[in-house]
């Protein structure tokens, strides 16, 4: 599926390119703001030199890739402040400045630039993304009447910027509420208030976190469906979805502490159709050139509606959360569940170019212009740090907890999720772990009251203890707000450990596990096996794993330099390299200790 144009709309681009071009990085990494943005300025520097755009670079983290010198033409590892920035333009002298790839730390600083008449004094162009449209989608009054003006529904909300308004509308709402604030990483600052200490207090964190003072206070959407779009558009208007993605865990967790699948598993054709168009929609509204991620809270299944009882009614089947005006840090995620590089194309866009001029380097046959489409599934779930805080407040919120995250590609929602699980390096926790405690009363009803069924890190291992207790898959998602499908998904991976506990393992029954991504391990666990014992057997069946393509077109044409995932199936798209071949074992998930210092040292290595 291509873009397509809308007529009649006045162009916001400049057919001029710029000579030299300056990218701001995100600065040192924290919780929110990672490896993600390090991957986003090197496709972005790299980008740009391909069309001949000298380009300088200033970042603070010296563990960084984008600040090697074979990425940029000129690399200042310096305080990113308005100060030294200025110093670093006055010396330049760059034509253009993209904000857009360095967080919300980019994003900040060029509004702060512009306000200190730095860009104006300098005549540097503000590149990709108008500071008009950064305000209309940071700045929360004017998110909210953009959404009114293009006939956007969003919850009934309010903007206020002292504690004395908040308990005022706090008052004529009623809690719950959601606190955002305005300019901020990660929701940071912010939260969900329940009781009015609480209330009180976030608010007033809100206020302090945020650079202007502001945060929206909204009307619940907790336990609806959390959807994302990643959109692209030019300047002729030409505009594409290279990626939607369903949250697991229903609104109320960031969509950093949430697991993540892609594509969306139980949308249907209407209600996908009805957010891209919106996403589209948001998109040309606010002028955005090149990448833009908008979140939706989408009404939940019926069962989860009524179970909700929040005792208001919802106008509207979906909800506009919120819109980042840049590369995200769901971008990078997306770039690799589809094989389409955002960053690097949004860096094209902002120096000219139109989608339909940028062949895909991923394909070499597509166009940039063209959606992906996958035939696969791809499962995101999040690192967090409770393994060196065992004593951390383990509830997640609208506040980013984790420091890194994991995928995991494969042919079903089921094998992709026992991948992932196995890959966040938990001392070898898969889907089998449970906590001792949560079992210690018989029956369903004392185990449903012990398991940890609220939003928290450990909520997927707690599901899989209450199915396997007999508790009601509808039980379940009553009470995690999840939905039904991904819950029958998980009983499919119980009803399995239930064969291989009580059938004797042979070929067709061990096919049938490998393809819900149960490992050697598992399997031997459940069979009373060893797993080299498990590995003999299969081998012997001539049962392996063949590896198939992440190519962004399902096949459709031939790849020109795909990557690949693992899957029981039948037909290997991997053929072998020839010559001499050596592995490099990268560092798996962001955690402290261990970040992105060794991204860096293996991309060096290959």
């Amino acid at each position: 599926m291509v873009g397509y144009l809308k007529k009649g709309i006045i162009v916001t681009g400049s057919s001029k390119k710029p000579g030299k071009v300056l990218v701001i990085g995100s600065g040192p990494i924290v919780i929110g703001q990672a490896a993600e943005f390090d991957y986003a300025g090197t496709q972005a520097c790299k980008a740009l030199r391909e069309e001949g755009v000298t380009t300088i670079l200033v970042n603070s983290n010296p563990a960084t890739i984008m600040t090697d010198n074979d990425i940029a033409d000129r690399v200042y590892i310096e305080p990113l402040t308005v100060g030294v920035l200025e110093r670093v333009i006055d010396r330049e002298r760059p034509d253009g400045l993209l904000p857009t790839l360095g967080g919300q730390t980019g994003l900040n600083l060029a509004v702060a630039l512009s306000d200190a008449g730095v860009l104006e004094k300098y005549n540097v162009k503000l590149l990709g993304t108008p500071l008009e449209t950064i305000r209309k989608s940071e700045d929360r009054d004017f998110f909210r009447q953009f959404l009114h003006d293009i006939d956007e529904p969003e919850p009934p909300n309010i903007t206020v910027a002292s504690i004395e308004e908040a308990r005022q509308f706090g008052t004529d709402m009623g809690l719950p509420l959601v606190v955002r604030p305005a300019y901020t990483l990660g929701g940071s600052g912010g939260g969900i208030a329940e009781t009015w200490e609480a209330f009180e207090a976030i608010v007033e964190s809100g206020l302090l976190a945020s650079p202007i003072s502001q945060v929206l206070l909204e009307r619940s959407l907790v336990g609806w469906k959390e959807i994302e779009y990643e959109v692209i558009r030019d300047s002729d208007d030409n505009c594409i979805t290279v990626c939607n993605m369903e949250n697991l865990d229903p609104m109320g967790a960031h969509t950093g502490d949430s697991i993540v699948v892609a594509p969306s598993q139980t949308l249907s054709d209407k209600d996908y159709h009805m957010l891209r168009n919106a996403s589209i929609k948001i998109i040309r509204g606010l002028g955005i050139e090149g990448g833009c991620n908008v979140q939706f809270g989408l009404r939940p299944h019926p069962s989860i509606a009524e179970s909700l009882n929040t005792g208001w009614q919802a106008e509207s089947p979906y909800y506009v959360i919120e819109v980042n005006p840049r590369v995200s840090r769901s971008s990078a995620l997306a770039s690799k569940a589809t094989g389409y590089p955002i960053a690097r194309v949004s860096a094209k866009i902002a120096v000219g170019k139109k989608l339909d001029d940028i062949p895909n380097a991923v394909t070499g046959q597509t166009g940039a212009a063209f959606e992906p489409a996958l035939d696969y599934c791809v499962v995101k779930i999040p690192r967090w740090p409770f393994d060196k805080f065992p004593n951390g407040d383990r509830e997640v919120t609208t506040q980013m907890k984790a420091t890194g995250e994991v995928m995991a590609i494969d042919r079903s929602f089921e094998a992709a999720l026992q991948k992932a699980t196995r890959s966040l390096e938990l001392g070898n926790r898969s889907l089998l772990w449970e906590d001792i405690t949560w079992r210690s009363e018989g029956s369903p009803d004392k185990i449903l009251e012990k398991l940890p069924l609220g939003p928290n890190d450990l909520r997927l291992w707690a599901m899989m203890v209450g199915l396997r207790s007999g508790i009601e898959p509808r039980v379940i998602a009553q009470k995690t707000k999840v939905d039904p499908w991904f819950i029958s998904a998980l009983s499919r991976i119980v009803r399995m450990e239930q064969r291989l506990l009580s059938e004797t393992i042979n070929s067709e029954i061990l096919w049938q596990a490998k393809r819900l991504g149960f490992s050697d391990q598992q399997i031997g666990t459940l069979s009373d096996l060893l797993p080299e014992q498990v590995r003999s057997m299969r081998l012997a069946w001539g049962l392996r794993p063949v590896y198939k393509m992440v190519d962004t077109c399902a096949a459709e044409f031939e790849a020109a330099t795909p990557y690949y995932y693992s899957t029981y199936d039948q037909e290997n798209e991997a053929p072998a390299l020839s010559g001499d071949k050596a592995v490099v074992i990268g560092s798996g998930p962001i955690r402290i200790g261990q970040g992105i210092e060794f991204d860096y040292c293996s991309v060096h290595a290959a």
